[in-house]
């Protein structure tokens, strides 16, 4: 399973209300980007400059420590991380590990991250599979950008800015609402408009730019059941990561069932909604709260 590049786009806020027949004076906004976990990642703010301001100065520090210390740690790539270090061990192994390891700071902290992976493996029938790769191996890249995301945004930032973090696509609102677009995969437009409101995450699985290379983790191979892309909202970014791989390889029909089913336990009292949009063009929802809205922004 793999997440490809930024799949969700936040919109600049004039446009999308333009679009809804409304007018509103444009705010200005900073944005600083980096590097981080094979992709872009980003702080936004709204009315203030990130260089002038102490607080989201502090953020974007927490911000880029975390993305480096989660990419020490769960990179699959480099034979010298943990999650490598790790990965011949049992899922019971590595939770056990991760509570007696010498580097007991750094394991504790990603303990989060795997047991979430391993019990959405579990639930899912193992559509979401963190060693999908084979045997002794495990990959956690289609939830630890959201992990970084809710360590980065663990501790609420001081003053009034409104602050918006998105490690590739993985987005999550440490103050204020940000209206943000969903991608039409099949045309230059949005399939749908959200409202992120204070402390909810969004994430999309797609297959935008790569062609298909998101794996059903029961079988190793692509997904070929026709959907385009997948986004769930959540008030975890983790959870919303990996459930929106997850939503993507069981499709719109398994893929309620499980959010009404198995999932609730994993989520526990968090209101999920999840769009996903289908290669010719439909959409198919789970959103009791109706948050995803029709657009028509191209």
């Amino acid at each position: 399973m793999r997440r490809l590049g930024i799949l969700c786009v936040v919109l600049p806020l004039a446009a999308l209300v333009a679009a809804c027949g409304c007018s509103r004076e444009p705010i200005e906004r900073d944005r600083v980007e980096w590097i981080a976990m094979g992709t872009v990642a980003s702080l936004q703010t709204r009315g203030t400059n990130l260089a002038e301001d102490v607080p989201s100065s502090a953020v974007l520090a927490r911000a880029l420590s975390v993305t480096k210390d989660v990419e020490s740690l769960l990179n699959a790539h480099s034979p010298d991380s943990e999650l490598s270090r790790l990965a011949a061990l049992s899922d019971d192994e590595v939770l056990e590990s991760c509570d007696r390891t010498a580097s007991v700071d750094a394991s504790v902290r990603a303990r989060p991250c795997y047991e979430a992976a391993f019990a959405l493996a579990k639930a899912s029938g193992g559509a979401f599979n963190p060693r999908w790769h084979g045997t002794n191996t495990l990959d956690l890249g289609a939830i630890a950008k959201g992990f970084a995301v809710d360590l980065a945004a663990d501790a609420p930032p001081e003053g009034s800015v409104d602050m918006l973090l998105d490690f590739g696509g993985n987005l999550k609102s440490l103050r204020g609402i940000w209206r943000t677009g969903v991608k039409d995969p099949n045309g230059v437009g949005f399939a749908a408009v959200v409202e992120l409101r204070e402390g909810e995450a969004l994430a999309t699985s797609a297959t935008y730019y790569r062609g298909s290379h998101i794996y059903d983790g029961r079988t190793g191979k692509p997904v070929t059941n026709g959907v385009a892309s997948v986004t769930v909202l959540c008030d975890s970014a983790m959870w919303a990561d990996g459930l929106s791989t997850t939503l993507f390889v069981l499709g719109p029909e398994e893929g309620r069932a499980f959010l009404e089913g198995a999932a609730r336990t994993l989520v526990g009292g968090r209101g999920v909604a999840a769009l996903w949009v289908l290669s010719d063009g439909r959409q198919a929802k789970f959103d009791p709260d109706d948050r995803f809205l029709c657009a028509s922004v191209h």
